[in-house]
């Protein structure tokens, strides 16, 4: 098991990346893979010298802003002096009306060299006087949980709480099984006619604010988590989307669920700790409802067996190289649509005594993967963002049909 440095000051001088960080690193050719999260506020924006204040007394305490990538060697290398200047910065963006041009904004804006710690906070200035905080790293570098929880330990007044660690277990006989089986099933390409173009290499981003109760409220109703309802609602709205531009049903869409295996301990650690599991969506359910008792059926499989276990198992059993080369498969293009994320953040981040409206996981594309679907939970709002190449040119036409599934499951 490789080490975790821990918060006491004790950094080694480097680390070696795990199986997941030598993944992206080969699927994206060494180049920067931007991903993180964009908290909206309403109100008055700080300054920018109190952001980079903040930035500056808590930044060299957590881990993970204190590596810089070292790609010749796919290790972790320790940097001593953190610029704060090189990392915080302002833009503003007074047309951003629906709040996803800040994460348009960190999408396309290149990231620094890697001689630096490949990370910054952007103050994005909205319009009629909102704003938003932008925690960025590179995905070779750190996860969605592992960002989360930096961002609050950068960011937030009271920098407690976050998602929820890990704990490790055996897994079942039935989960051994089922990991092998989608690592075989990544071995051959699938069919996914509405995402199968090609790629226009522009990334665009559209979302969807929903109040969290809504989604707990259905889950509650249907003995579902709520994880399950965003995917059963997507499902819903990719059938929907593709009928209504081809008059044909779409199969199942394979889809990548990353998993978080971040133990206690290792909340602020740098590196990627996440395997994924396949799931398919039933993109040809009749109703919603049908979609999510599809979806229940393979969760509930994933949690009893544990096969987040056996996957981090199976893919750091072997070299590094070998769980890399397998993890590449596993998210690709080839062999699916693209990851569907869902990352429950906690209690709203607070900024200088300022609560945070919403908060968005964003990722860019990489590996011929069209599309990134994630749902944000913050306090009591969730937020469905969909980063997409432009050649799906009407996806943005999904978050609305995702809204649409969510309402056909409340009333059933």
């Amino acid at each position: 098991m490789r080490p975790h440095p821990g918060t006491d000051g004790g950094l080694p001088a480097s680390l070696p990346m795990g199986t997941a960080d030598v993944a992206y690193h080969l699927a994206m050719g060494g180049r920067p893979l931007p991903t993180g999260l964009v908290f909206g506020f309403s109100g008055r924006a700080p300054a920018l010298d109190a952001v980079r204040a903040r930035v500056a007394e808590r930044a060299h305490r957590i881990p993970a802003l204190r590596y810089r990538i070292a790609r010749d060697r796919t290790a972790f290398s320790r940097v001593d002096r953190i610029a704060v200047e090189h990392h915080v910065h302002e833009a503003w963006l007074p047309g951003d009306d629906d709040g996803s041009g800040a994460g348009r904004l960190m999408l396309s804006r290149p990231m620094g060299g890697d001689d630096r710690p490949p990370w910054d906070v952007w103050l994005v200035h909205g319009p009629t006087g909102g704003h938003s905080l932008c925690y960025r790293t590179d995905h070779t570098f750190q996860d969605g949980v592992g960002a989360a929880h930096t961002a609050r330990a950068l960011l937030d007044d009271d920098p407690r709480g976050g998602p929820a660690p890990h704990r490790r277990a055996w897994p079942t006989a039935r989960g051994l099984a089922g990991a092998l089986g989608d690592v075989a099933a990544s071995l051959r390409p699938s069919a996914k006619p509405a995402f199968d173009l090609p790629g226009s290499g522009r990334t665009g981003m559209c979302q969807a604010v929903v109040p969290l109760a809504r989604v707990r409220a259905v889950g509650r109703a249907h003995g579902a988590t709520v994880n399950d309802v965003f995917l059963a609602a997507l499902a819903h709205a990719t059938g929907t989307w593709h009928a209504k531009n081809t008059g044909s049903p779409h199969p199942p869409l394979p889809v990548a669920v990353p998993m978080s295996v971040r133990g206690p301990g290792e909340e602020c650690a740098p590196g990627n700790r996440i395997v994924v599991a396949r799931v398919l969506l039933p993109c040809d359910a009749p109703s919603p409802h049908h979609a999510l008792e599809r979806i229940k059926e393979r969760t509930t499989v994933l949690r009893t067996s544990r096969q987040r276990d056996a996957l981090r198992l199976l893919l750091t059993a072997g070299p590094r190289t070998v769980g890399a080369r397998v993890g590449t498969r596993m998210v690709h293009g080839r062999t699916v649509a693209g990851p569907a994320s869902s990352v429950n953040f906690g209690a709203a981040l607070v900024h200088q005594g300022s609560t945070a409206r919403r908060a968005v996981v964003y990722s860019g594309l990489g590996a011929g993967i069209r599309c990134v679907t994630t749902l944000t939970s913050q306090h009591d709002t969730a937020c469905l963002a969909l980063m997409y190449d432009e050649a799906l040119s009407t996806a943005d036409e999904l978050p609305d049909l995702w809204l649409a599934g969510l309402l056909e499951l409340e009333r059933s």
